[in-house]
């Protein structure tokens, strides 16, 4: 069984886009604070990629901002592909089925969401799905 569930807060708003065959994803990453301290007695996290389909991918890109913390459950997805250079590289994505978003909105949050629902996410460029390291 392959299955994942995080609380973190994104580092920077979603980016996401569309494939060839027309499917919305949108893609983000998330700081998992860890239970215990370093040496210093500073925080330690963890960082994830998540990536997240259709219209998920949507409410992501629309609702959700750098700092918000949500709750990530999906599964571990492990990719290689190659690079630019010709190298093999290996990643971990997190594939999210469900993202629950747990910071409240405030009313000073309002320009940044208005912005993003002025987006059109069906005219946003299509990528090759070949060339998708997920």
């Amino acid at each position: 069984m392959n299955k994942v569930i995080l609380i973190g807060n994104l580092t920077k708003a979603p980016e996401c886009g569309k494939t060839e065959k027309g499917i919305n994803y949108a893609r983000f990453s998330i700081a998992v604070n860890r239970d215990y301290k370093d040496a210093n007695g500073e925080k330690i996290a963890d960082f994830f990629n998540v990536v997240v389909w259709r219209q998920l991918a949507e409410l992501c890109f629309k609702y959700l901002d750098k700092g918000r913390k949500v709750c990530i459950i999906g599964s571990i997805e492990n990719r290689t592909y190659e690079n630019k250079d010709g190298q093999k590289i290996n990643t971990y994505d997190i594939k999210a089925d469900e993202v629950e978003f747990l910071t409240p909105k405030t009313d000073n949050e309002t320009t940044t969401t208005e912005n993003k629902q002025n987006v059109d996410i069906s005219k946003l460029e299509q990528v090759n799905d070949d060339d998708m390291p997920f």
